[in-house]
């Protein structure tokens, strides 16, 4: 019985939408479904300004561009993160200031934040690891007294929260992910969430290649032109249909995925005897059941781990090797050891996670895991 990391859920009305799209001949983007996957996003979590974008890493960038980032800025980051939180500011030539994980979650260390602050930091990104909430009443504090930004990658936080206020609503901006392995999904896609009035108007003008063409569309103004910076980063309209199709059924996909990440949870409690380090929770976050992971003893019981599930057709797999180690950034970081971010990039393990998951194989899964280390 094979069991595949990741199968993307469909909910049945994509091609549905998709065909919906193409009839009213308008696939480029910023047309009907871009427009409603944008005012659910605005009404649901209550950002000033929802703009679909081609891809999360676009979000990022446009929020660099946004930020006005420059050579020289500095930008506060974990260093346990996806390389794409990185690049859209180094692309506008800041220097990346990473921070060491939590101990107790990959989330960037908050009571670390501060120490790394400069007269050329602009801004600080947390990321939003599987889901779960970093503490943004800290994060937001920090930004304030310092006058920096702060721009939220909340890649893997949609529909989660903390202290009821939803994750990508707090930070002066923030972006979010709809690739394929995301628990809403457009194959690729992504959002920027504009929380600060400032950026409005702006975020808008560089979504559309720097021009004011959607003010001109509203009727705001008489003709459009080129005014500032910017790039295509809007999605087309069949990306949008799509990704509506997801939208609709959101709470119906959450309450499935909580209900795996609960089985998991439950059949591998054991794990702690041994040991090995399981999610969680802190009290002012909720789980919106992105991913289940283990933290292994070591890197060579992972790859044991790994291995022994691969004989039963089960792919789980790792990530994030840390950036501050990384060929391209590691003559660029400033020498701090960051050993949190470390132990995860050797150690941390994410399990088979997915829609349509059949209960029998992730039993099978735990068991399997279980069996491994009740073995060692």
């Amino acid at each position: 019985m094979k069991t595949p990391f990741n199968i993307p859920h469909l909910t049945g009305k994509e091609t549905t939408y998709i065909s919906e799209a193409a009839k009213n001949l308008k696939l480029s983007g910023n047309g009907p479904f871009t427009k409603k996957c944008q005012t659910f996003f605005e009404e649901r979590f209550g950002f000033k300004k929802a703009l679909l974008t081609s891809s999360c890493t676009d979000a990022l960038e446009m929020c660099a561009l946004l930020l006005d980032i420059q050579p020289g800025d500095e930008v506060i980051m974990p260093s346990y993160t996806f390389v794409s939180t990185a690049n859209a500011f180094v692309l506008r030539g800041a220097q990346i200031v990473f921070c060491d994980s939590r101990k107790d979650h990959p989330g960037m260390d908050e009571s670390k934040i501060e120490a790394l602050i400069t007269p050329k930091t602009k801004a600080i990104v947390p990321v939003h690891y599987a889901g779960v909430a970093c503490d943004m009443d800290v994060i937001m504090d920090i930004a304030n007294r310092h006058n920096v930004f702060v721009v939220e990658d909340a890649a893997q936080a949609i529909d989660s929260y903390y202290k009821g206020k939803p994750l990508g609503s707090m930070g002066h901006l923030a972006a979010f992910s709809f690739h394929e392995t995301k628990n809403i999904i457009s194959g690729e896609g992504g959002l920027l969430a504009v929380n600060d009035e400032q950026f409005v108007a702006r975020s808008e003008i560089i979504w559309e290649k720097g021009t004011n063409r959607s003010a001109f569309w509203r009727g705001e103004v008489d003709k459009y032109g080129w005014v500032d910076v910017g790039s295509s980063f809007l999605p087309s309209e069949l990306t949008a249909a799509f990704l509506w199709s997801q939208l609709e059924s959101l709470d119906k996909i959450q309450s499935k995925r909580k209900e795996i990440w609960n089985r998991y949870w439950k059949g591998l409690q054991v794990l702690i005897e041994f040991g090995v380090q399981l999610p969680q929770i802190p009290e002012y976050a909720t789980n919106n059941a992105h991913m289940f992971y283990l933290v292994c003893r070591s890197e060579k019981e992972r790859t044991d781990l790994i291995n022994h599930l691969n004989r039963y057709q089960i792919n789980a797999v790792f990530h994030y090797l840390s950036l501050h180690n990384s060929p391209f950034y590691s003559n660029k970081h400033d020498g701090r050891k960051l050993n949190c971010s470390g132990n995860y990039s050797s150690c941390l393990l994410r399990l088979p996670f997915y829609y349509d998951v059949d209960v029998d194989n992730q039993e099978m899964v735990i068991g399997e895991i279980l069996n491994f280390f009740r073995n060692q």
